[in-house]
């Protein structure tokens, strides 16, 4: 919501009135830089704060409070949740890192300013969207939790928030999950491939791939030979084909040029399905990580796997480049893409996880 200020008051002052912590107030107006605010400022602040109105005038009335929905997204309305996000919550920030094959979005939304550099993304396969739900539902509480004051495993929210820098990609593949959601795309060059990869089926639910048939977690440079040589699809299919060399899709060259832009402390990437955690590369993974794995196992139930014989995924490629701490983690169980209803199961199982990731 806007406000103006009826009379000038302190940072501080203004803090207490909204019960909201300064560095907040101050992520959510980037343009003020004293901590004496003058009468007849304009000031945004998130739509849920408890605000004492003596001294303040309301020129953008605030946003009815919603409940926070479980709901599936395509990309259309991931966009549109993610401009109302921006709009109550004014202290995060939302990037374009990126376009799809098919000229989408590709949307970081980032969170906090803090020196510990967090990464978490989603929806890398396109028969994993309910990652997507599951992650825009843990942004939901956490950005109401900051506003709130609440803690989380006697950690402070707010203390995440100042702490930490988080960036949020929940759709890497907005082309593959709009396909398998909605069908085919309108772009009629696109339709007789598709078609063609997927046996002349019109069902595409099963579809992992991008939206040319390219595995997106088969596309980074970290022994990608053994992968391109040893996949079943010698040429572009519905899941598993790594492309004719490494980083050639614009979804897979945004992620990595964002890592290689931001100086991640480390990464989390979300996928469906078995309830297991890869965080072991090559032995290139750094202590700190069998301390923070052992701490998702604790809050998740979920089993921590140090190795598997795999390569060429987004997670393998930063733990190998960067002797970082990296995770994969495998929502749910079942067969994907995994029904709806495992929604609120995995949810809970897996929040711990990242909050964690948060304070850890």
């Amino acid at each position: 919501m806007e406000i103006k200020l009826m009379k000038s008051m302190t940072l501080s002052e203004l803090s207490t009135r909204t019960n909201l912590d300064e560095q907040i107030i101050l992520d959510s107006n980037p343009n003020l830089t004293l901590s004496f605010i003058r009468e007849e400022q304009h000031l945004y602040l998130p739509d849920n704060c408890v605000l004492d109105w003596r001294g303040c005038s309301i020129i953008e009335p605030l946003q009815k409070e919603t409940e926070i929905m479980k709901k599936v997204y395509d990309s259309q309305s991931l966009y549109k949740e993610i401009t109302k996000l921006k709009e109550r919550y004014p202290f995060i920030q939302t990037e374009i890192i990126g376009y799809s094959v098919l000229n989408k979005p590709i949307i970081e939304i980032r969170i906090g300013n803090g020196a510990k550099k967090i990464h978490m993304n989603g929806s890398f396969h396109a028969n994993e969207w309910i990652t997507t739900s599951i992650m825009m539902y843990w942004l939901h509480h956490f950005l109401k939790g900051i506003v709130n004051d609440d803690i989380f495993q006697d950690a402070s929210l707010v203390q995440m928030y100042k702490e930490t820098t988080l960036s949020f990609v929940p759709m890497v593949n907005p082309d593959g999950v709009d396909l398998v959601l909605n069908g085919l795309p309108n772009q009629v060059e696109y339709e007789a491939p598709l078609l063609q990869m997927n046996n002349l089926s019109i069902d595409f639910k099963d579809w992992k791939a991008n939206i040319r048939g390219i595995d997106l977690n088969n596309q980074y440079p970290v022994k990608w030979e053994i992968e391109k040589a040893r996949k079943l699809p010698k040429a572009p299919a519905p899941r598993d084909y790594p492309g004719d060399h490494p980083l050639s899709e614009p979804e897979a060259i945004s992620l990595a040029e964002l890592v290689k832009a931001r100086n991640f402390d480390r990464v989390l990437a979300f996928h469906t399905q078995g309830e297991e955690i890869y965080w072991g590369y090559e032995r290139k993974e750094p202590k700190e990580a069998e301390l923070i794995v052992k701490e998702f196992e604790k809050l998740s139930g979920y089993k921590a796997v140090r190795y598997i014989d795999s390569h060429a995924g987004f997670r393998d490629w930063f733990v190998h480049d960067f002797k970082k701490a990296g995770f994969t983690i495998e929502l749910g169980n079942g067969v994907n893409p995994l029904p709806f209803e495992q929604f609120e199961e995995i949810y809970e199982k897996s929040k711990g996880i990242f909050f964690a990731s948060l304070y850890m």
